[in-house]
C-alpha cells in the first residue's frame, strides 16, 4: 500500500550507498584517532581555565561534556552533523488517505490537559500513540540532529522526525534542568518536547494552536480559581480542569 510512497526515498538511498561505502575507511580512521570526550575534557589546564560559554553552568560544570556530536563522513573525508539523506523524500508526495485521516483526526476533549498558567497541551504519550496508529510501530523515528546544548539551566537538542523513511519535520526541544542528577530525565523531556513540535507539521492536535478552540475549550472544560500556597501563605489564581482537585502545596479558597 505504501510502495509508491517509499519509492523516491528508496531510490535516493540506493544512489547514496556507493558514496557511503567509499567513505567508510575515512570514518574508521577518524574514529580511531579521535580523543574520547573524557580525555578531551581533561587534557589541558588551559582549556579548563577558559571563559565559560553559554553551554556551561557554574553549578553543573560537567553537563556540557556529557554528549558528543554524531559525526558522518563525506566523500572528501570531512565530518558534519547531517548526512546527504538528511531530508530524504521531503515533500515528495502526500501520505496515504488512511494515514492522513489518523493524523488530522480531532483530538478528544478528555485527552487535553491545562497547565496552571492556562496553557493547553496534549501529553507527550498521546502524540506517540497517534504516530503509532498512523505509521505503525517501527514506521516512524525521531532522529537527533546534533549534540545537546546547555544555556543557563535549559538543555536543548535538535531532532528530525521521519516516517516511512521520509523526512517530515525538524525542531529543537528544550527542558529546564534543576539538578545534575536529573540530567537523564531532562534529556528525555527535551526529546518529548521536540516530538511535540515536529508533530505540528503533520497537523496533529493543531486545535491547540487555534485561539478560537482555546477560548471555547476553556469556557466549557476549565475554570480559573483562587488558591492559597500553604507554605508561603500567598494567594493566586490558577487554571484547572473542571472537577479536578487542587494538589499540594495549594488549597482551594472558598
Amino acid at each position: 500500500m505504501y510502495r509508491n510512497c517509499l519509492r523516491p526515498a528508496l531510490a535516493a538511498r540506493q544512489a547514496w550507498a556507493p558514496r557511503q561505502a567509499a567513505a567508510a575507511p575515512l570514518a574508521a580512521r577518524f574514529m580511531a584517532t579521535s580523543p574520547s570526550p573524557r580525555s578531551a575534557n581533561s587534557s589541558s589546564s588551559t582549556a579548563r581555565s577558559a571563559p565559560a560559554s553559554s553551554e556551561t553552568m557554574d553549578s553543573m560544570p560537567s553537563l556540557a561534556s556529557q554528549t558528543v556530536s554524531p559525526l558522518v563522513a563525506s566523500e572528501q573525508g570531512s565530518y558534519h552533523l547531517e548526512s546527504a539523506d538528511a531530508y530524504l523524500g521531503m515533500a515528495s508526495q502526500p501520505f496515504p488517505d488512511d494515514v492522513v485521516e489518523v493524523l488530522l483526526a480531532a483530538i478528544e476533549a478528555d485527552d487535553v490537559e491545562i497547565k496552571p498558567d492556562g496553557l493547553l497541551y496534549l501529553p507527550e504519550i498521546k502524540y506517540r500513540r497517534i504516530l503509532n496508529r498512523a505509521f505503525k510501530p517501527g514506521g516512524w523515528a525521531l532522529v537527533p540532529r546534533g549534540p545537546h546544548s546547555l544555556t543557563g539551566r535549559v538543555i536543548s537538542r535538535e531532532y528530525a522526525l521521519f516516517a516511512f523513511g521520509r523526512f517530515v519535520s525538524q525542531a529543537r526541544g528544550e527542558q529546564e534542568v534543576f539538578d545534575e542528577k536529573q540530567l537523564a530525565t531532562a534529556m528525555e523531556g527535551c526529546k518529548s518536547n521536540a516530538l511535540m513540535r515536529c508533530c505540528k507539521d503533520l497537523g496533529i492536535a493543531s486545535e491547540l494552536w487555534d485561539p478560537s478552540f482555546i477560548r471555547k475549550f476553556k469556557a466549557e472544560h476549565c475554570e480559573h480559581i483562587w488558591v492559597k500556597h500553604v507554605v508561603r501563605n500567598t494567594k493566586l489564581k490558577l487554571w484547572r480542569r473542571k472537577g479536578q482537585s487542587v494538589d499540594y502545596p495549594y488549597e482551594l479558597l472558598k
